[in-house]
């Protein structure tokens, strides 16, 4: 099966591309000697996971369910954090994690007694505490994905910690980045250094979280491996250990769609697709960002723009404009790049419009269904 005989709508995911990200995402890890873990929220695309598997195996959960997904399909080591563990959550976390960082010393102090009880009793199972800390320093523009903004929930800052780290903890971790390059990184760790480097002695570990964006085209490779190199050879005890989300499936995939009609309102053309902004490209409204569509253009005197709406019933359910330079008719397919991290495990049912099929595309060029969705499982979530 070839993608252009499949129904539309369907995200898919192309293994050359994945191949070519994993590939890239293990000679860093081989090249610096740290270890990179996959997150899951960005990507939970599980029956894609025996590839991932020839790469890495280790991965990282901010849920019971997230963590679940890394031990059955994953099956490497899960590097947990939440936000808030509690009494009902944190024995499943202790159990199924290698790693399992804390939002706040109050959380430590509340749970230190169940991971010293489970590592006297479990000598083959070990799990590491560390703490998370925010050096409140960030170049992300955008606040709803900026973890180091003032007054975040996340982490906690130098002057609340004192003169040594809580006894027990083993690893720090933070997380300043989206979507950044190695220059941000460098910013970031310089304001890490300072603020946290006098606790470096007593841990075993540091994680430098997400937002590393390796796999973007232009992204300076050898000045993070460099960076990372330079890191570990001022604290050559430590694990390094990152955490990229959209590096793994960065231009991997797409959301194939068609036009179901064209409406116009006072000179603003609406080309209303069989698939929603709102249902299904969530952060395109939530950051905002326009994504590449394929089959339009630049702006020219002789283009035409669309906006591009929403087959749902919410106003808000559009965006735009692009530019085409033919018009648009029911039935066109319009293809909008970069479609697979973060889009696919943010999608909705709501409004019950019809949930994208996800294909994966072989290497040879060969189509498959991944999962395809239906009356039941719209009906199944509501009850």
């Amino acid at each position: 099966m070839k993608a252009n005989d499949i129904p539309t709508p369907f995200y898919i995911v192309y293994e050359d591309k994945l191949r070519r990200n994993l590939e890239l995402i293990s000679k860093v890890k081989r090249e610096a000697g740290v270890n990179i873990i996959m997150a899951f929220k960005a990507n939970a695309l599980w029956k894609t996971f025996p590839i991932i598997r020839e790469y890495v195996t280790d991965s990282t959960a901010s849920s019971l369910n997230e963590m679940q997904l890394g031990n059955e399909e994953l099956r490497g080591n899960v590097h947990s954090y939440c936000p808030a563990y509690t009494p009902d959550t944190i024995g499943q976390f202790i159990a199924g994690s290698s790693h399992i960082t804390f939002n706040s010393i109050n959380q430590w102090k509340r749970f230190k007694a169940d991971i010293e009880a489970w590592n006297a009793a479990d000598g083959n199972h070990h799990v590491s505490p560390g703490l998370r800390v925010n050096p409140q320093c960030s170049v992300i523009e955008t606040d709803i994905y900026n973890p180091a903004l003032p007054g975040s929930r996340f982490g906690v800052t130098a002057d609340m910690i004192g003169d040594s780290l809580p006894e027990g903890i083993e690893g720090l971790h933070f997380h300043s980045l989206c979507e950044s390059d190695s220059h941000a990184l460098a910013k970031v760790l310089d304001a890490f250094e300072q603020q946290f480097g006098k606790y470096l002695r007593q841990v075993k570990w540091v994680n430098m979280g997400g937002g590393h964006l390796m796999t973007r085209e232009g992204y300076d490779v050898n000045h993070l491996i460099q960076l990372l190199k330079d890191f570990k050879s001022r604290y050559p005890w430590l694990e390094v250990i990152m955490e990229p989300g959209s590096a793994f499936t960065w231009q991997t995939g797409d959301l194939v769609t068609s036009v179901v009609d064209v409406v116009e309102n006072q000179g603003v053309k609406t080309a209303i697709i069989d698939a929603s902004f709102a249902c299904h490209m969530p952060d395109c409204l939530e950051m905002p960002y326009q994504p590449a569509i394929a089959e339009s253009c630049e702006e020219a005197t002789d283009t035409i723009a669309y906006r591009l709406g929403g087959n749902s019933c919410l106003s808000g359910d559009y965006v735009g404009d692009w530019y085409f330079r033919k018009p648009l008719t029911a039935g066109d397919r319009l293809t909008l790049k970069d479609m697979n991290h973060y889009t696919t495990v943010k999608t909705t049912m709501f409004n019950g419009i019809q949930h994208p099929a996800i294909v994966f595309c072989d290497k040879t060029g060969e189509c498959s269904y991944l999962r395809r969705f239906d009356y039941n499982d719209y009906k199944t979530r509501m009850s």
